[in-house]
C-alpha cells in the first residue's frame, strides 16, 4: 500500500502503523531530528570555526543565535503561511531551502553568509518543526496509532541536540564545514520521501485570509538589532552611536509590533494571551533555562578547547549528560506530570540548573579535571531538563482553552528561541568585555531569574491531565 496525496492510508485497530504511515512518520521525525541538532553541531565545531575565519567571540555567537532568533522570531509568522499556503508545499518548500542554505553555510568564506544561512536555517525550522506535528496529528488516526507517532516524533526531536554533538565532535575533527554541510544531503533524501509520501490538506479547511507581513518583520527586525548592540558593544563601544542606533532601532521595532499586532485584524498572536499566568511563567522560564544552558555551553566549548586541549569530539561526548537524560526521559514526562505537578517539576529543574552553574569553575586559567569540575555540573543540567522542559510545555498549553493551545505552543516556543538568541549575545559580550568569571556569573543570574519565575507556580499546584507526549 502506498501513501501519495490522494490516498488515505488505514491503520488497525489495534493502533499499530501501516508501511506507508511508518514512511510518513520517519520523514517527519527525520525532519524533527535534524531540525533539532542545529543548535549542537554548530556549537562544538565553534572554536574551529572563529579561528578558520578570524571571528571573535561576539560574532561567534551569531552562529548560534543566529539560527535560534530566524526561529523564533519567525515561529508564529511562519504558523501561518502553512495555514495559507497549505502543508505540503510549505513543509517541501522548507526541505529544499534548509539543503541548499546548509550547502551555502559550508561553503561560507565570511560570517556574513555563514549567518544569513542560519538565520535561513531557523526560519525553515519555524515552517517543518510544528507542521509536522500538525501533519501526524491529521494523518494518523486518533487512538493508539496517533498517541505511538506522537511518542516518535517527540522522541526524535530530543534526541536531537545529543546526537548533534556527536555528529559535529566526529565532523569537526575533519573539517568544521561538514558540519555544515551534511544535513544538506539528509535534507534532499527527506524531501524525496516526502513527494510521495507527506498528504495535501483536507479539502475545505479554514484558512487565514493575511499573512501579517508587517507583525512579523517588525519582531524579527526587533530581535536582530538587539542582538546586533549587544555584539556591537565590546567591539566598538557601549556609547558608540552604531551601538546605541541598534538599541534604539530594537526599542522602535519591538513597539511597532505590538501596536501593529493590537491593530491587526488577524494578528500573529492575540495579546490577550499574556494575561494568562501559567502560560506567561512557562515560557519565561522554559526562555531562561534554554538560554543559560546554550550559554553555559559556549564557554565552556571556548574553555575545553581552547584552554584544556580537548577535541571536538572529546567536547561533545562531555556534554552528553546534560542532554542524553532528556532522550531516554522523553516517553515518560506527561506520565511524570501527571503523578507529580508541573509546578513542582519546573521548580525542581530550576534550582537544578543554578546550582549546577555556581559548581561550575569561575576561573578559565585553572586546568579543568572533568569528573569532577565539568561532570557535576552537566549531570545537574541534564537533571533539570528531565523535570522542567517537558512540564514547561504542558503547563504553558494546560493554561488556556483547547481551541487556543496552538497559538500558546507558538508563543512559548517562541520564547524559547528567543531566550536563547539573547542570553547567548549577552554573554559573548560579557566573556569579551570582562573574562570567563563575570560571564558565568551572568549564566547563573538568568539560570535564578529563571527559579523566581518558577517560584510562584508553587503556591497553586495544578496537575493537568498529561498529554500522550510532549515536545519543546
Amino acid at each position: 500500500m502506498t501513501f501519495s496525496t490522494h490516498t488515505r492510508t488505514t491503520t488497525p485497530s489495534d493502533g499499530r502503523l501501516s508501511p506507508a504511515l511508518w514512511g510518513l512518520l520517519f520523514v517527519l521525525a527525520g525532519n524533527m531530528l535534524i531540525d533539532a541538532l542545529e543548535v549542537s553541531v554548530a556549537l562544538v565545531a565553534l572554536p574551529d570555526i572563529g579561528t578558520d575565519l578570524g571571528l571573535a567571540p561576539t560574532q561567534l555567537q551569531w552562529v548560534i543565535s543566529g539560527f535560534a532568533a530566524g526561529f523564533g522570531s519567525l515561529l508564529l509568522f511562519g504558523g501561518r503561511v502553512v495555514a495559507i499556503l497549505g502543508r505540503r508545499p510549505v513543509y517541501l518548500t522548507a526541505l529544499l531551502v534548509f539543503a541548499a542554505a546548509s550547502l551555502a553555510g559550508a561553503l561560507a568564506e565570511g560570517p556574513e553568509l555563514l549567518i544569513a544561512t542560519r538565520f535561513v536555517k531557523g526560519f525553515c525550522a519555524a515552517l517543518t518543526a510544528p507542521t509536522g506535528l500538525a501533519i501526524i496529528v491529521s494523518a494518523f488516526p486518533e487512538g493508539p496509532a496517533r498517541s505511538r507517532a506522537i511518542s516518535v516524533y517527540s522522541l526524535f526531536g530530543a534526541g536531537g541536540f545529543a546526537t548533534g554533538l556527536l555528529v559535529s565532535g566526529f565532523l569537526t575533527e575533519i573539517g568544521w564545514r561538514w558540519t555544515f554541510a551534511f544535513p544538506a544531503p539528509v535534507a534532499l533524501l527527506l524531501f524525496l520521501a516526502a513527494l510521495r509520501l507527506v498528504p495535501a490538506d483536507a479539502a475545505g479547511r479554514a484558512r487565514p485570509r493575511r499573512y501579517d507581513v508587517a507583525g512579523a518583520l517588525t519582531l524579527a527586525a526587533a530581535c536582530l538589532f538587539l542582538v546586533l548592540a549587544i555584539s556591537c558593544g565590546p567591539r566598538a563601544g557601549w556609547d558608540d552611536p552604531r551601538t546605541l542606533g541598534g538599541f534604539a532601532l530594537a526599542a522602535v521595532f519591538a513597539l511597532a509590533h505590538v501596536r501593529v499586532e493590537r491593530t491587526s485584524p488577524e494578528p500573529l498572536l492575540g495579546l490577550d494571551l499574556l494575561r494568562h499566568g501559567p502560560l506567561v511563567r512557562s515560557a519565561l522560564g522554559a526562555a531562561t533555562l534554554n538560554g543559560s544552558y546554550l550559554s553555559l555551553l559556549l564557554l565552556s566549548t571556548l574553555q575545553l578547547q581552547q584552554r584544556a586541549g580537548l577535541s571536538p569530539l572529546q567536547t561533545g561526548l562531555a556534554f552528553l549528560p546534560a542532554s542524553a537524560p532528556l532522550v531516554l526521559s522523553a516517553l515518560f514526562s506527561g506520565r511524570m506530570a501527571a503523578r507529580f505537578g508541573t509546578a513542582r517539576l519546573i521548580a525542581a529543574g530550576a534550582a537544578a540548573a543554578p546550582l549546577g552553574y555556581l559548581l561550575y569553575p569561575g576561573d578559565a586559567s585553572t586546568q579543568l579535571r572533568y569528573a569532577t569540575d565539568v561532570l557535576p555540573t552537566m549531570l545537574l543540567l541534564g537533571a533539570a531538563f528531565v523535570l522542567a522542559f517537558a512540564a514547561f510545555h504542558i503547563q504553558a498549553t494546560a493554561a488556556v482553552p483547547a481551541h487556543r493551545q496552538a497559538e500558546a505552543s507558538g508563543l512559548y516556543q517562541t520564547a524559547v528561541q528567543l531566550g536563547a538568541a539573547l542570553a547567548v549575545a549577552l554573554t559573548a559580550a560579557v566573556y569579551a568585555c570582562a573574562g570567563h568569571r563575570p560571564a558565568l556569573w551572568l549564566v547563573i543570574a538568568i539560570g535564578l531569574a529563571g527559579l523566581l519565575v518558577a517560584l510562584p507556580g508553587l503556591r497553586r499546584t495544578h496537575r493537568p491531565s498529561a498529554p500522550s507526549s510532549s515536545t519543546t
